[in-house]
């Protein structure tokens, strides 16, 4: 007999993202929109092909993914360098680079796979200001002005992994969940014997009605 017609998987269902087509989102981003929709077209097709972005993650893609990344845009300098390290599907990476088009901006990749993707996202988005790089943080031999990261590692870790990178008076901006202070507060140790000056917590929202991002900003001396 022939196989039965599998059913569909409801748990995979798309939800409807109730940001798509919010006007908002054009005026929010202003000379940056062109790139930032045609990034989230991208992700919600060959991103999903790719394994880079879940089925489920499609209606959440504005709300949990780009402007979760816009967010920490103001809270980074205004000037220098930037490296995303670990940038993956490209968040935050992409965004601020989409976002700030005179900062040159490195995506800072070690996965062969997700570095392909990194590349034809910035030909096809012509990003000529973003920097595709394979290799690992202590690998690469870079020196830089900001470090950004979501969703790469502990922040006791990342601070062993991003300090060296950071020049002088540099800066990373990690985005993290709701246990940042607990993080903050036991890498305190690390962040004194690596030479941070300053290392806080910050929320940050994009858009009014938008979940909040929670940032992690440390300065080293």
């Amino acid at each position: 007999m022939p196989d039965a017609p599998e059913r569909p998987d409801e748990s995979d269902a798309v939800a409807h993202d109730p940001w798509q087509g919010d006007a908002r989102l054009e005026s929010h981003f202003g000379a940056a929109w062109p790139a930032l929709s045609g990034f989230h077209e991208m992700l919600a097709s060959e991103g999903v092909l790719r394994g880079l972005v879940g089925p489920r993650e499609v209606g959440r893609l504005w709300e949990r993914h780009l402007l979760n990344s816009a967010a920490v845009v103001p809270h980074l300098p205004a000037s220098g360098s930037v490296v995303d390290m670990g940038s993956g599907a490209g968040l935050p990476g992409v965004v601020v680079a989409a976002m700030r088009p005179d900062q040159h901006v490195v995506l800072l990749e070690p996965m062969e796979r997700r570095v392909d993707w990194l590349q034809l996202v910035v030909s096809e988005l012509g990003l000529a200001n973003a920097e595709v790089v394979r290799g690992r943080a202590p690998e690469i031999g870079l020196t830089t002005d900001v470090v950004t990261a979501r969703a790469v590692a502990a922040l006791d870790k990342l601070l062993r992994w991003t300090v060296p990178l950071l020049r002088p008076g540099g800066t990373l901006v990690a985005l993290k969940g709701s246990r940042a202070q607990e993080e903050v507060d036991a890498s305190r140790k690390v962040a004194a014997k690596l030479g941070i000056a300053e290392m806080e917590v910050r929320e940050a929202r994009a858009l009014d009605g938008a979940e909040a991002t929670t940032i992690v900003r440390a300065v080293r001396r």
